[in-house]
């Protein structure tokens, strides 16, 4: 995994102390840990319903402590922008391109030096959709990793680390156990959200 801000000395301290602030500031109650035996790890990012999800997510991993990276449209990536969102822990995905991303992403949890965790947004879009992508159960399936129910409430201005879910095998009784945690849980535009 490339360097990131959440490992780099000195910017990584002010841009947690920022990070506090800023929630403080704004009402934001961030809550939760990461247990030990999810320094590795995926964290579902949902409800994704808006471009400000990004930046309110890396204020809170920031707040927890976390070594996050993302996984971003490609047309984010394109210059002058490109270093700077890899920076941010940013993976390019190209959605027209059929790969292996599973597979990919898999191997470089598993490759990885010390704690990462691998946020992605099951919806897949910030826009409305009722079917949420398995990509990510399967990421931390072949990973042999753990999920981390991670989330984002505007509704009550509260984010953080929820449960920790271990993936069985049996997808459809899985994602309906996550999608319950999540049911009562608002993005920013709710009416893009549904867990159900």
């Amino acid at each position: 995994m490339h360097r990131t801000l959440f490992d780099t000395p000195i910017v990584n301290t002010l841009l947690r102390a920022f990070s506090r602030g800023f929630l403080r500031l704004n009402g934001w109650t961030v809550e939760g840990s990461l247990p030990p035996e999810a320094r590795k790890s995926v964290l579902i990012a949902a409800p994704h319903t808006s471009n400000w999800d990004l930046p309110y997510t890396l204020m809170v991993a920031f707040v927890l402590r976390l070594n996050v990276y993302w996984m971003g449209k490609h047309t984010l990536f394109a210059f002058p922008f490109g270093p700077t969102m890899r920076w941010l822990g940013g993976i390019a995905v190209d959605r027209s391109r059929s790969g292996n991303l599973v597979a990919a992403s898999a191997a470089a949890l598993q490759a990885a030096d010390g704690p990462v965790q691998l946020v992605v947004p099951p919806e897949g879009t910030r826009g409305r959709t009722t079917h949420w992508k398995t990509g990510f159960y399967y990421i931390a399936l072949e990973a042999g990793v753990p999920i981390v129910l991670a989330y984002m409430d505007y509704s009550r201005k509260v984010s953080g680390l929820g449960p920790v879910f271990t993936p069985t095998g049996d997808v459809d009784a899985d994602m309906a156990e996550i999608k319950r945690f999540y049911s009562g849980i608002k993005g920013r535009r709710p009416q893009h959200f549904e867990a159900g």
